[in-house]
């Protein structure tokens, strides 16, 4: 009943502060958000439930639309959730991380409200703090094309959602106190696929009773598949037994069209692949994700492999034989960053908008800021293991950086982060330091990964286009190498053991936007940082939204925190009165038929 009056208010408040006339559709949720028993490896553990599911519910709307997502943390610890390759134009109160927003509490509630403005693809969301992805906590996001934008495709005849990632029977709990002891997480101890285990493909392997994904497909159609890694540090390779698949977009952007057997998916990447159902439908195929860009002469590598059926209607057998290969290139480092560099942006196609995605030229706009941003193993730092960039490993302050911005604290981080690495043997130490941004600048963004895994990078709050990337350390000289036509443009980039990854990203989005690690360890100890982009001619709210009215306030601005009373969940002996219900129910309704269009979803 909280949780519901609680939406009717938002929304309320949604209709005092638009336009009576709104073009673009509103899309609700309603989310409880609490621990749930699994076993996915056989293992109870706790993991984490959107409204008692695990993964949570795919986000499904299109372009322009505004998403509204009234969160209930049942956990019993602060919960942020943040919307991976989601750019919250104009709107950084949204983006989830503790450098824009105060954590919600256990037992409160906090809706989000963001426009995906201009965007299209396929996304995923996670709650960004503490390791709790570690746990769960996770869906997908897929932002359809508008009516009038033309795909560069045939419809498929159905979507499928899968998501991949390494697993570890250990709560999350327990794994943030190995770090904090200064110990690595090891090796993972499977991988799931939609949360669920493997397969029994080898009964030394996998344990029986193990529950397993099914995807149900039938002959002679075509699929568009959107796979997610929201692993917690290990690279995956994916492919399906005995099909091709041609990878039409990754992050937002349309990619050129070609075929792939397996193509490697790293830590919080996301790619859409179509299938065409035309092998013999007598029998099941094999789903695979396995691990990638490890130690594979270790024997416990093996069991990191994710399994599931792909399901023909007309199949009468299961799936049999061995699990296709993966690429066989233990002694061609260079096929993994071959096939990376294949993936180009589609020059012709319209995405968000009519115009074809190549008709903003990147290389014709000249760099005005430029960081190189070097990466290496973890080190200790005053007692205590640390990740860092460019010798500073960041400390989130108590007060988020934007909340400090807007109402003058001072003292809360520094403009002083380094553009290039300091000198070998510099020490390195804790700190608070902020990029600072010019608006509608040009910064080049340059990834050394000087560690001995891999990595890959993430950037809220824009898509920057992937130029370069080889191995050794980058130079001016790397320069020369840069793709000038056709890279894409997306979120997260891969960064190989020993190896640079170099991209463009046009600052025209005001707000204060996360740059960090996808691997969840590493951005745990601190292998992050902040971009500050300010209009400083902007004194109405032109470029930047105002502060939510419903805006969360910690550290030294708790004092304007309004309290609010913690909500449970619902049992029989606590049930609201149904007069109540069904008040509230009609106050929905009347607020929703206001509204226009709209899509509600539990």
């Amino acid at each position: 009943m909280q949780r519901l009056l609680a939406l009717v208010a938002a929304l309320l408040v949604l209709l005092a502060s638009r336009p009576a006339l709104a073009t673009d559709p509103y899309a609700f949720f309603d989310w409880d958000v609490s621990y749930v028993t699994a076993a996915p490896l056989g293992v109870k553990q706790q993991v984490i439930g959107i409204n008692g599911k695990f993964p949570g519910p795919v986000v499904n709307v299109s372009t322009n639309w505004n998403v509204v997502v009234n969160v209930l943390n049942d956990l019993d610890e602060p919960l942020l959730i943040t919307w991976n390759g989601i750019q919250h134009r104009k709107n950084c109160w949204q983006d989830g991380v503790l450098g824009t927003n105060c954590p919600i509490p256990p037992g409160w509630n906090w809706t989000y409200e963001f426009q995906v403005k201009d965007q299209i693809g396929s996304f995923f969301y996670f709650p960004s703090t503490g390791l709790q992805r570690a746990a769960g906590g996770f869906g997908g996001i897929v932002v359809n094309n508008r009516d009038v934008i033309a795909v560069p495709f045939a419809r498929p005849d159905g979507d499928i959602t899968i998501f991949i990632g390494d697993w570890y029977n250990k709560n999350h709990t327990d794994l943030r106190k190995m770090l904090d002891k200064g110990k690595d997480l090891g090796i993972p101890d499977g991988v799931l696929i939609n949360g669920k285990g493997p397969y029994r493909y080898n009964d030394s392997l996998v344990p029986p009773g193990i529950e397993y994904e099914t995807f149900n497909v039938h002959p002679g159609r075509t699929y568009r598949i959107r796979v997610h890694n929201v692993g917690t540090s290990t690279s995956l390779n994916f492919r399906i037994q005995g099909h091709s698949m041609v990878l039409v977009e990754t992050e937002g952007s349309y990619t050129s069209q070609q075929n792939y057997t397996s193509l490697d998916v790293h830590v919080g990447q996301s790619y859409s692949f179509l299938v065409a159902t035309d092998q013999n439908a007598s029998s099941d195929y094999y789903v695979v994700a396995s691990a990638r860009q490890v130690n594979g002469s270790q024997p416990l590598w093996r069991r990191v492999t994710g399994v599931a059926v792909l399901r023909y209607s007309t199949s009468g057998g299961p799936a049999s034989g061995a699990l296709p290969d993966p690429p066989q290139d233990q002694d061609d480092r260079a096929f993994s960053m071959n096939q990376a560099r294949s993936v180009r942006w589609n020059l012709s196609a319209g995405a968000a908008r009519p115009n074809p995605q190549g008709s903003f030229r990147y290389s014709a706009i000249s760099v005005t800021q430029a960081y190189l941003l070097r990466g290496a193993g973890p080190v200790w730092i005053g007692g205590r293991r640390r990740a860092a960039l460019n010798g500073l490993s960041y400390a989130p302050p108590e007060t988020p950086l934007r909340l400090a911005d807007a109402y003058g604290v001072e003292g809360v981080y520094t403009l002083d982060f380094p553009e290039r690495p300091p000198l070998r043997g510099a020490a390195p130490r804790i700190a608070r330091s902020v990029i600072n941004g010019t608006y509608r600048g040009f910064m080049e963004l340059i990834f050394q990964n000087n560690d001995t895994r891999m990595q890959s990078y993430h950037m809220d709050g824009y898509a920057f286009f992937v130029v370069g990337m080889d191995y050794g350390e980058w130079t001016e000289d790397s320069r020369g190498t840069y793709n000038k036509g056709d890279g894409v443009a997306r979120s997260t980039i891969q960064v190989y053991p020993g190896a640079w990854a170099a991209v463009l990203v046009s600052l025209d989005n005001v707000g204060v936007w996360n740059v960090r690690s996808q691997n969840l360890d590493s951005w745990y100890l601190g292998q992050e940082v902040y971009v500050r982009v300010v209009n400083p001619e902007d004194t109405g709210n032109k470029t930047e939204m105002a502060i939510p009215a419903n805006a969360l306030y910690c550290g030294q601005l708790h004092k304007y925190q309004k309290e609010q009373t913690p909500h449970h969940k619902m049992g029989a002996s606590a049930a609201a009165p149904r007069s109540s219900v069904s008040l509230a129910r009609r106050l929905l309704a009347t607020a929703l038929l206001l509204a226009g269009s709209f899509v509600f979803a539990p």
